[in-house]
Formats: structure tokens, sequence, C-alpha cells
């Protein structure tokens, strides 16, 4: 095979320094990392991630779940303050939510609403 290692021997060398990479100290990390770099060829970074992830087949943590910390109320209201300001920026409109919604509640007709 022309040009370095195969993807089955790239995998084997992984799975035979992914436990003793994860466990050891910083300095000897980059030790590892570089013998790694030099065998297979991969981009450094490349393999800080490859040494980094848990094994094939091992349980992981999965995905995130979403979390959810406004209900669908709060996040209609949000879409409306945000529709209302010509649709800033989510750092723009945090810092003018509190005067939007002073504004829109000025605004409100007096028998409306909670």
């Amino acid at each position: 095979m022309a040009g370095g290692m195969s993807r089955i021997a790239k995998r084997e060398s992984l799975a035979s320094i992914r436990d003793r990479y994860r466990e050891s100290s910083r300095k000897d990390k980059s030790k590892i990392l570089s013998g790694f770099i030099a065998v297979t060829g991969h981009h450094r970074k490349h393999g800080i991630g490859l040494l980094a992830q848990a094994a094939e087949g091992s349980v992981g943590t999965g995905a995130v779940k979403e979390r959810r910390i406004y209900d669908d109320a709060v996040r209609e209201v949000v879409i409306l303050i945000w529709a209302a300001s010509d649709s800033i920026c989510g750092k723009r409109l945090k810092a003018a939510m509190a005067h939007l919604v002073e504004s829109m509640e000025a605004a409100r007709p007096s028998g409306s609403g909670p």
C-alpha cells in the first residue's frame, strides 16, 4: 500500500495506545501523540481527537440532551420581541430586552391580559 499504514493498522495502533494516552500526564501525552502522528501520518489535532475520544463499542455519555430553560409561552414572547426589534442579533436583543418589554407593556391596552 503506497503512502503509509492501512486503515486497519491505524485502528489497531489507536486501540493499543488510547488507554495509555488518556491516563498519562500532559508531558507524556505529548510524547505519545508525537509517536502516534509519526506512525499513522495523521494531522496532530486529528490525532488528539482520536486519542481523547471514548473507545469504539464502549458506553459513552452519548449526545447531550436538549434542555429547555424556558417554556413555550416565554419562547413565544421572546420571538415576538425579537421580531418587533427588526430581528436584531441575540447579543443586542439581550441588552435591549428590558427597554423593549417596558415599551411593549406601556403600549398594551389597559384592559387586556395579566
